[in-house]
């Protein structure tokens, strides 16, 4: 069996606090009433923001996972808060989204962090 510490030393394994995963997701709803994709751009949360985040109420945790995670749009422009009225970005994403669709948005993004998956495999030995 070779050794993996050399084999990660000597590989391109990248430095996932450089590169976190990124995906794109359509919301379906949204295209059919914009009349084009409405593509939110989504990635992967360092280890220590997801810390940070199970550490809110879970009543919160969806959206602030969604918050966090989505690259594109910004979720957080006062552009996007002033169009809904919001005081938050939190209300601004309640305004604009189903309570659905924010649960799905907020899975991928736990997913591109290795959650809601499985990412190990029992090494059986033969």
């Amino acid at each position: 069996m070779s050794d993996l510490l050399e084999t990660l030393l000597d590989s391109q394994a990248p430095n996932v606090m450089e590169q976190l995963p990124t995906k794109q997701f359509e919301v379906k709803r949204l295209s059919e009433i914009l009349g084009e994709k409405a593509v939110f751009t989504l990635r992967a949360l360092p280890y220590g923001r997801v810390q940070d985040l199970r550490r809110t109420p879970e009543s919160e945790q969806e959206i602030q996972i969604l918050l966090a995670g989505c690259v594109d749009p910004d979720l957080r422009s006062d552009r996007l808060m002033a169009h809904f009225g919001a005081a938050t970005p939190v209300d601004a994403v309640r305004a604009l989204l189903l309570p659905g669709e924010i649960a799905d948005l907020s899975m991928e993004v736990e997913r591109l962090s290795g959650y809601r998956r499985r990412t190990i495999d029992e090494v059986k030995n033969g």
